[in-house]
């Protein structure tokens, strides 16, 4: 048996395990793709608000970076939280002096090096351990997150990053319904930490689901000491959430905000239940 798990404490409320490991190679494949097919005119149209479609791809790189240095070559040295600075502060400072500095770097080169980086990382991914413990996960309030999550919420961040690109230049999302179904599944481990000031008598169920191929079904229940995922079927829901997939990953991104998403949902049954679930945010925010 292996002693790691032993010592890592029980994440049976972030639901069963994601295994996104062999998604990465094609997702990194499909990036080269749309980079290389960029019009010079578009490197320089807004990606993400503050960030150009170079910044972003700039920003992906230093992730790539970050991850192989940090996890297969165990190199410690690098940035650190200065004096008082909140994590979700020194991830956006670090971001952005990344991009500060790549900014003499041409998109011609980024992408060259974005192709060989990137796909050293999807090889990295493929060869971990989803039970190891890895880094936290602060939008699912859990650190150390198991491997599982942590490679999950990268593979979201890859993803994501890729559709924002391709909405900068005119094209629509990536609808492909097997990265997507990951990407919604792992998004929606945040919603226990979401609801985790809501109080509701033990038993309590909310569920949320997301229409079409690469939509599913997740309700959390109410234990008295946190929200915890729900076997299908084994709650009647006091609230329930219907979203289509582009709303719902938009939501978890803050691509839109909630009432926008609210507005377009279908919603049964308590409304301030529904509301409190879709404040959830899946990334650092």
């Amino acid at each position: 048996m292996d002693s790691r798990l032993n010592d890592m404490p029980s994440h049976s409320w972030l639901g069963t395990p994601i295994d996104a490991r062999s998604l990465f190679a094609p997702e990194h494949a499909a990036l080269m793709s749309t980079l290389r097919g960029l019009a010079p005119a578009d490197w320089r149209r807004e990606a993400v608000p503050g960030w150009t479609v170079r910044d972003l791809v700039a920003h992906l790189l230093g992730d790539c970076y970050g991850r192989l240095a940090r996890d297969r070559d165990g190199h410690q040295e690098g940035p650190a939280l200065a004096p008082g600075e909140t994590l979700e502060a020194f991830i956006h400072r670090i971001n952005q002096e990344w991009v500060d500095a790549f900014s003499r770097v041409s998109p011609a080169a980024l992408t060259d090096t974005l192709g060989l980086v990137g796909a050293q990382v999807a090889r990295f991914f493929e060869g971990t351990d989803p039970d190891a413990p890895s880094l936290g996960v602060s939008w699912a309030g859990v650190d150390p997150a198991p491997a599982w999550l942590d490679t999950a919420r990268d593979f979201t961040e890859f993803w994501t990053h890729r559709q924002q690109i391709r909405h900068a230049v005119g094209q629509p999302t990536d609808h492909d319904p097997q990265p997507l179904s990951v990407v919604l599944d792992t998004f929606m481990r945040a919603l226990p930490h979401t609801l985790r000031d809501v109080q509701a008598p033990v038993g309590t169920a909310i569920q949320v689901r997301v229409d079409g191929p690469a939509g599913g079904i997740w309700t959390v229940t109410a234990t008295g000491s946190r929200w915890s995922p729900a076997e299908q079927g084994t709650a009647r829901p006091s609230a329930l959430v219907r979203l289509d997939a582009e709303t719902a990953w938009r939501l978890c991104t803050r691509g839109i905000q909630p009432d926008a998403a609210l507005a377009r949902a279908r919603v049964d049954g308590d409304r301030e239940l529904a509301e409190a679930a879709c404040r959830i945010v899946s990334i650092v925010h």
